[in-house]
């Protein structure tokens, strides 16, 4: 949560509108790098009339009344919203505004988000490829009904929905020097960008994740206490030498499906309204976008998806997954051996699936049904609104100062070709960009902009949900929170000031802010 009861948010409203003048009059070098990166090659939108903003500045403005649910609130994703479910199916659903020809396609796309691949060579010519080196055998293994992963919390149960990313030093690529704060990474020689644990039979796979928890206690306002658990990971059974001695490691839970197409809608300049890089305002927070090389479209963009903001797209983003986690070639990343490295002989050279008329392991085709169903994954409604005490907690998180990284509200572009996303009020509550979270979250591995202590703002809308969709899924980038509260309480960094008021909270108000939490 952020640190600031200043609601800094509904101001970007302003400086939208006065972008284009405010540009034409101030030094390129006083604004905010990103502010020069606003292209949107992955969209078709229509242009908003001055009446459209004049609506968008009302519905997206803060919430001042907290007597009862604002307009609108009981649908996070407009008119994609789905019930929600009382089951584990909860984030499983299509948007509730599909036509019924799109149906089909996000049932396809469902069947190849589940599909369990497997090696080459098969007579299942269309489901072969797997690995050499993979860390899941589908998307499904990952994205546990389509919501969060957990850490591997037994020592026989495989960490098939967590990860260790890893890195060298190194330079920034030509293509991306005009950003002058990129900070260059390289893969390490021996492992690659990501460690893969498991691996087709006769080569090594690259390592076993290991986690070990230091647990202590922090005593909370009106005699209450919680206690977190400071995670250590370890590289064990290293298969291919050591890493590199300036290795940079960082663990990753899968996170939730849910809402990714409306994400993408969201029109890049209301996103980048809200940086506040040099922290220009003296509230403590500093949002900043993340610029990043997209491979789909040749060009900087906006960063949106992953933990740190690291890819533009949604459709960048499954087919990054395919090729690191499960080892499945793609047009966008046409490398049959997946992350094996120019070291890892035996897995460069073993059979894959790529030989016949598909030329990759999953084809175009496919991959737009993919990215079609990931998309479209549905929202679920939020619950008891109208709760007094959920509406107290909502207050509660506006004057701790959680809206101004968690910002509530947008309203996607206006798009013909996408009507499922087009033109919706929707409540991610998040900023999309990137925030200093302190030392005790720092993974001290850059990517593209964002430094080793930032990371992206998560949407928080199904939150409510994440256990009763995996009861063994657990909270933050690594998984080390087992509540929501402990998720609060490792908030440090630009959000230090808010986690104090939350630990400072009489103990019915820091259960209200539960409530409200469990209700999106």
């Amino acid at each position: 949560m952020p640190s600031s009861t200043r609601q800094k948010w509904p101001r970007s409203k302003t400086n939208l509108f006065l972008a284009a003048a405010f540009a034409a009059a101030t030094p390129v070098a006083a604004l905010d790098l990103a502010s020069q990166y606003q292209a949107e090659p992955h969209l078709s939108p229509l242009p908003r009339t001055d009446a459209e903003r004049t609506r968008i500045e009302t519905v997206t403005a803060p919430a001042t009344d907290f007597t009862a649910p604002e307009r609108f609130e009981d649908l996070p994703a407009g008119a994609a919203t789905v019930r929600a479910r009382q089951d584990d199916e909860a984030f499983s659903q299509h948007s509730a505004n599909l036509s019924f020809e799109q149906e089909l396609e996000f049932k396809l796309g469902n069947g190849l988000f589940k599909k369990i691949w497997v090696f080459s060579p098969a007579s299942t010519l269309a489901s072969d490829g797997l690995g050499p080196l993979y860390n899941a055998r589908s998307c499904q293994r990952c994205h546990l009904k389509d919501g969060r992963g957990h850490v591997p919390d037994q020592p026989e149960y495989a960490s098939t929905t967590m990860f260790l990313r890893v890195s060298i030093p190194g330079p920034v690529p030509p293509k991306l020097q005009e950003i002058h704060d990129y900070i260059g990474t390289a893969p390490d020689p021996n492992y690659g960008t990501q460690l893969q644990d498991f691996s087709a039979p006769g080569i090594a796979p690259e390592y076993k994740l290991q986690v070990e928890y230091e647990e202590f206690e922090i005593a909370l306002n009106g005699g209450e206490h919680a206690t977190l658990r400071r995670p250590r990971y370890t590289a064990a059974n290293l298969g291919y030498g050591p890493l590199a001695e300036d290795a940079m490691l960082s663990p990753r839970v899968a996170p939730p499906m849910i809402g990714l197409g409306l994400l993408e809608a969201i029109p890049t300049a209301d996103i980048l309204a809200h940086a506040d890089a040099d922290d220009a305002n003296g509230d403590g927070i500093s949002g900043r976008a993340n610029l990043v090389w997209s491979r789909e479209f040749s060009g900087i963009m906006l960063g949106r998806f992953g933990l740190k903001a690291g890819m533009a797209t949604v459709h960048e983003q499954s087919a990054g997954a395919f090729s690191g986690d499960i080892g499945i070639s793609t047009p966008l990343f046409p490398a049959h051996a997946g992350e094996c490295t120019d070291l890892q002989t035996a897995c460069q050279s073993a059979p894959h699936g790529g030989g016949d008329s598909r030329e990759t392991e999953i084809d175009q085709p496919n991959m737009d049904l993919v990215t079609f169903y990931s998309r479209n994954l549905g929202v679920p409604a939020r619950r008891n609104t109208a709760d007094p005490k959920v509406l107290r907690g909502k207050q509660v998180f506006y004057d701790s100062g959680c809206t101004s990284c968690h910002v509530p509200k947008y309203v996607t572009h206006r798009l013909e070709d996408r009507p499922e996303q087009s033109f919706q009020l929707i409540w991610p509550y998040s900023d999309l960009l990137l925030h200093d979270m302190g030392e005790d979250l720092a993974d001290h591995r850059p990517e593209a902009r964002a430094t080793g202590r930032e990371w992206r703002t998560a949407p928080l809308w199904g939150i409510g949900l994440t256990q009763q969709v995996s009861p063994r899924a657990t909270f933050l980038h690594d998984g080390r929170a087992r509540t929501l509260l402990e998720a609060i309480l490792w908030h440090g960094g630009e959000a230090e000031a808010a986690k104090r008021r939350v630990v400072d909270l009489e103990p019915k108000d820091r259960a209200a802010l539960i409530s409200f939490l469990g209700s999106l």
